[in-house]
């Protein structure tokens, strides 16, 4: 490990210090290799000469970033997401930056900007909206094409300069935003002034001081009685009547284009918050934000317990089929030779953080979800123990239930149908 003594250059005030605060969070964020094929146990291997070269060369201003690894990531819509993952090394790089310049822009960050920020989370932002649906008629839920494609340069490179006047932390961040991705048959593109890569270190914290000059502060000085809440480039503005929404709509793809950005048409909409109170009707009564659909549901008072028409959210149809999708490619159904214990212990980490995040608004609604669950397991019983009869498969996962009623993450949550 770097020795823990501050030592600055007459260069760059880059100290050993920084780097290796950087590099712990590196490595507790985990993450695959970058296009040298090192990981973290790699990287490990040889821990104080690597972290030597990296202070070294950025203490003297010489870094200079590796081409970023591109990967694609399926969406739920049967297209792909790209995404840039830097090396080991760049990422520990970028860390040192981040730290450096956030805490100064946490400072002007928007209040109702949740995405990448500490001690701010999806959920937070979720609540906002929850909140603000219920007060406000109707919802702008925009969509803005291909962001991160398209950040221009010399636009986010204005707003970095508003905010530190130090030549190295700028040297840096145009060397990031112009070192080329590495496709997956080895083509190398290079960016030409615009587009930051999804997977950067550094690239959420730019991404929010881009959208904080170009929409947030632009939002609240203009349209002040318009709340909005955003996570990263997902944003929804509240509003009282259509007419409204319409208007701040246009307006919004005017100061996006004036941003060089642009809307996202088919998937922008304007949505009517329809519950028992709002008795108008629209072509558009849900939306989707942050894996939530929010939607009229029917909802128990908590005053006399009698449902009414509500609009709130749960976990999304989106959500859910891709949940079950990954279900089903695991096949553990079909993995006989090991015991059910050994399964728990493969799916747990990945039903506890199901239930974590999709259970925090209406949890019943994971229930679907689970029930399906359940009869993959009986199936999973079936094929171990050579039952035909699902009656039995179902009596033995009942009495494993009922001696181990913790052994799944969902049998602990309550999510039981046995």
């Amino acid at each position: 490990m770097i020795e823990e003594l501050e030592t600055k250059s007459k260069y760059v005030p880059v100290t050993k210090q920084m780097v290796s605060k950087a590099y712990k969070k590196v490595k507790q964020n985990k993450g695959s290799a970058g296009i040298d094929k090192i990981n973290i146990k790699e990287f490990d291997a040889n821990l104080e000469k690597n972290l030597y070269k990296i202070w070294n060369r950025m203490s003297s201003g010489s870094y200079f970033p590796p081409a970023v690894k591109e990967v694609e990531i399926p969406k739920s819509d049967g297209k792909t997401r790209k995404l840039g993952i830097p090396t080991i090394g760049d990422r520990i790089a970028q860390m040192v930056v981040k730290d450096y310049l956030e805490p100064e822009f946490e400072k002007i960050f928007h209040e109702n900007s949740y995405g990448y920020r500490p001690n701010r989370s999806a959920h937070n932002a979720l609540e906002k909206v929850r909140e603000n649906c219920w007060k406000y008629d109707w919802v702008i839920d925009l969509d803005i094409k291909g962001f991160f494609d398209n950040i221009d340069h010399e636009l986010l490179m204005k707003a970095v300069e508003k905010h530190t006047d130090e030549k190295w932390v700028k040297m840096y961040i145009r060397r990031w935003l112009e070192s080329p991705v590495e496709q997956q048959d080895g083509t190398k593109v290079f960016k030409l002034g615009k587009g930051t890569p999804q997977g950067g270190v550094i690239s959420p914290l730019l991404a929010n001081l881009f959208l904080h000059y170009s929409i947030d502060i632009w939002v609240t000085k203009y349209y002040p009685s318009c709340p909005f809440v955003r996570y990263a480039d997902d944003m929804i503005i509240h509003c009282q009547t259509k007419e409204e929404a319409e208007f701040i709509l246009s307006k919004v793809r005017e100061r996006l284009n004036q941003c060089k950005l642009e809307l996202s048409e088919a998937k922008t909409k304007i949505v009517y918050c329809k519950d028992y109170r709002r008795k108008g009707d629209s072509e558009n009564v849900k939306f989707d934000f942050l894996g939530y659909s929010f939607q009229p549901r029917t909802t128990k008072s908590k005053i006399n317990g009698k449902p009414f028409l509500g609009f709130d959210c749960a976990i999304s149809k989106k959500s859910r089929t891709k949940i079950i999708a990954e279900l089903r490619e695991l096949k553990y159904n079909r993995v006989s030779e090991i015991e059910i214990e050994r399964l728990a212990e493969l799916l747990n980490p990945k039903l506890s953080g199901w239930i974590n995040y999709y259970g925090k608004f209406r949890a019943i609604e994971l229930h679907k979800l689970f029930r399906r669950l359940t009869l993959r397991l009986m199936k999973w019983v079936q094929n171990k123990y050579k039952i035909t009869s699902r009656r039995k498969a179902y009596d033995w996962l009942r009495s494993k239930m009922k001696s181990s009623p913790r052994l799944f993450a969902h049998w602990r949550a309550g999510y039981i149908y046995i």
